[in-house]
This record gives structure tokens, sequence and C-alpha cells, in this order.
């Protein structure tokens, strides 16, 4: 593993206004029209980060897949004795997960479960330049995979008729988006109310020297309000009136935080913990308010290449950069009992379930209510069938959590070591794990 060195010369394209650190995640075959190529850095005119990169390459991962040799039906219950794809047995997904440590991923912990197959495997070591191997029970930030966890309490709380889809945030938390009185809940979990992610303001509000990348890790570790996530979306113009696009907001998710909050007089971490980690018994999982210092846990570290300074770990990384867009840690065996709970009806009605997996829009992202959808690549093209998840990027760590609707087919990983630097092809391709995973679902 390449040592961090001192050198303070400023990664390609990082600005002070959008810090649009690039995802390098392989090919960026299926990306959308008009939207940024993985990789694309503040130089080459996009800004902000595409939040909506390591999402795009989810898809182009199922849509991959789905390309290969034909698979068995999804909808056919393979035999116990059935064995999974031809060439995606064990050993191929053991080998998938050494090469992405070998391309340079720090560690990857990763876990399929279908009628036919189980299997979990783990790579590489919890911290950057330390020994300690990585163990498939191994916790890590699952960064947005938090939303969905997020959009069921909404959900609940709608169940309940403490909230609608129709409620106004201005009708919880008056004034909060000045200008902005029709933003709703349902367009905050779909990612449709225009307001602005808020993440790269609200860290470009920390620096000085917005060139200095030993800076920008710095503020990584400070502490951030909800108060403080919102005020920095505001200081970026909306990005379209609400219902009329498709905007990937990290600052909608914290005032859907606020919210909950509110119309239930408890902390979030309460609700969280009450709501969906218990009862979808996900008890490796948690909320944290500060920097993991504790037990078993894959530390992220972010590469920022030769023109930066090599690699930075991210030990002190506070979850309050992302709050209740993506503060939570958990482990694949828990992932996967969350998407099992949700999709199955155990945390929401199946009416509920039903809502919230229905696209919302189709111009980026198949995204419903905290929730996408993949093609399933087990199924025929005839009668698209599909996976429903969601994936996380934090600044050292990626993660993905996908599911069958009936929950008997699922996967998740997480993968520390993310390319920051300016070439997307610095380190390892995250497809060379998921194609097979997706493929092993079959």
């Amino acid at each position: 593993m390449p040592s961090r060195t001192r050198n303070r010369r400023a990664a390609v394209g990082l600005a002070a206004a959008a810090l649009a650190l690039p995802l390098a995640l392989g090919a960026d075959a299926g990306a959308r029209p008009g939207t940024p190529p993985t990789g694309a850095a503040v130089g080459s005119g996009w800004t902000p980060e595409d939040q909506t990169a390591l999402s795009r390459a989810v898809l182009a991962a199922a849509e991959q897949a789905a390309s290969g040799p034909a698979a068995p039906d999804a909808r056919r219950a393979p035999r116990p004795t059935e064995p999974a794809t031809p060439g995606v047995d064990r050993a191929a997904l053991d080998a998938a997960a050494r090469t992405l440590v070998d391309d340079g991923a720090v560690a990857v912990t990763a876990r399929v479960e279908t009628p036919a197959l189980r299997w979990s495997g783990a790579e590489g070591v919890r911290r950057l330049d330390h020994r300690s191997p990585a163990r498939t029970t191994d916790r890590f930030r699952v960064a947005s995979i938090t939303k969905p966890m997020i959009a069921t309490l909404v959900m609940q709380a709608v169940e309940r008729g403490a909230l609608s889809l129709d409620t106004r945030v201005e009708d919880v938390l008056p004034g909060l988006l000045p200008g902005q009185p029709e933003v709703t809940v349902e367009h905050l979990l779909s990612h449709r109310s225009g307001m602005p992610t808020g993440t790269d303001s609200l860290l470009a509000a920390r620096m000085a020297d917005p060139t200095s990348l030993d800076e920008f890790f710095a503020v990584l570790g400070e502490d951030y309000t909800d108060a403080d996530h919102v005020a920095a979306a505001l200081a970026t113009p909306w990005l379209f009136p609400p219902g009329s696009g498709f905007g990937y907001s990290n600052s909608g998710y914290v005032v859907l935080g606020m919210m909950l909050e509110e119309v239930t007089g408890r902390d979030l971490e309460r609700l969280l913990r009450d709501g969906v980690l218990r009862p979808a018994r996900m008890r490796h999982s948690a909320y944290p308010d500060e920097p993991q210092s504790r037990g078993p846990f894959l530390v992220g570290a972010a590469y920022t290449g030769e023109e930066g300074a090599g690699w930075y770990s991210l030990g002190h990384f506070d979850p309050d950069v992302f709050g209740a867009a993506g503060a939570a840690t958990s482990t694949t065996a828990d992932l996967l009992s969350f998407t099992d709970a949700l999709l199955l009806g155990r945390l929401v009605q199946p009416a509920t379930v039903a809502d919230m997996t229905t696209p919302r829009s189709t111009d980026v992202l198949e995204y419903g209510l905290g929730v996408y959808r993949v093609p399933d690549p087990c199924a025929p093209p005839e009668a698209p069938v599909y996976l429903y998840g969601h994936d996380g990027a934090s600044f050292g760590t990626l993660s993905v959590a996908l599911s069958s609707p009936d929950g008997s087919r699922s996967l998740a990983l997480g993968v520390t070591g993310r390319n920051l630097s300016a070439d997307p092809e610095a380190l390892y391709d995250l497809n060379a794990l998921l194609v097979p995973m997706l493929l092993a679902t079959c």
C-alpha cells in the first residue's frame, strides 16, 4: 500500500465552491444523457460532485451482468442442490474480492445470499498501513444506505398519521426553507425538491485555503449541525422548482431527519434504533455522531494520487458531515437483514413498500422513496424484474445493498479505499466484484 506523503499540492480540480472529487468505478457504461462521466472533476465543468456516480455504476453493473450468459429465471426458486451460475461460485467470488485489494482497495467485505448459495468474503486490512485483516463481520460506514432507513422512519410516521407525503416542510418547520414553501415530504424522499445537496458547500465553508488537501481532510473531522447543513445548501442556488426534476440532495434528507424529530419529540438515533435497527435485527449497526474508535471497524481511506498527497486515513471522519443523509454504520449481514425486513413488509405495511419502490423519476435513476431499482440480471429481458436497494459513497468507503422483492436473493458489500484522484483508473474497478456478485444471485 502506498504511504501517505506530506505533499500539499492540490488534487486536480479541487475547488472551494465544488470539491468535486472524482469517483473511479471503471467504465461509465449506462450513464444517462446529461450526467457527468465517472471521474469527472471540477476542471471538466461538472460541479458539484456527481452524487449519482456510484448509483449509475451499480446500474451499469446490473446491465453488464444481464448481457452476459443466460441465467436462470429469477422467479423460479432454485433447488437447494442447484449450483450458482456457471463460473460464479464461491472460489470465483473470493478471487474477485482479492482482485479489488490487489488493485488498490484497502479492504473488502461482501455477502451474497440465495436459496442455492450463501457466500461471504473479506480481503485486505481494517486500517491503512495496519496489519489487522478485514473480516466478514466487520462494520463500515454505509453512507447513503442510511437514506432508505430514514425513508422507512418517514413512512412509519405517514402510516401513523404524523406526516403525509404532501406535508410541506413549511407546515412542520416554518421558515426553514425561505422562498420554497411548496417543498413536501415526497419531494425530499424522492430527490425532487430542487434543494442542493449541500455537502460540498458545507465543507468548503470551513476551508480557508481551497487548494489544501490537508485542510480538506481536516474539516472532515469537524462537528456539523443540522442547521449548518441547511445553511450550506441555501447558500447555493435552488436547482429547480419542487417536483420538476431529479437532483440528489443530502441536505434534503437532513431536513427529513429534522422533521421526524419535530413531529415525534425524539432524537433521530433513538428513532432509528427503535424503528429500524431493532425490528430488522441489525445488531451490529448504529447511527453514531462521533468518529469510530472502538471494535472491529473498516476505517475509510482516500487516495489523492501522485498529484495530491497519496493516501489519507479517515479514522477521524465525523459522521456529522452527512448526518441523516449518511451517518449510519453497519455490516453486510445487517444490510441484508434491513433490505429483507423492508421489502417483506416487516418495517412498514406491504402497500407502503409498494409505494416506496415505485419510481418517481427515471431521468437519472429509477428512484422511489429512499429506494431505487435496477434490472434484475437473472430475469429474461422480455419480462423485466428488478432488484431494489441503495448504495453509499463516503470520502473513504463505498457500499451497495440490493435485494429481490421477496428477499430471497440479496447482496451487500463494503469497500474501503476510495479513489479521489483525477485519474479514474488509479485504483480498482468496483464492478470486477459487483458483476460476479449480481450473477451469483441467479
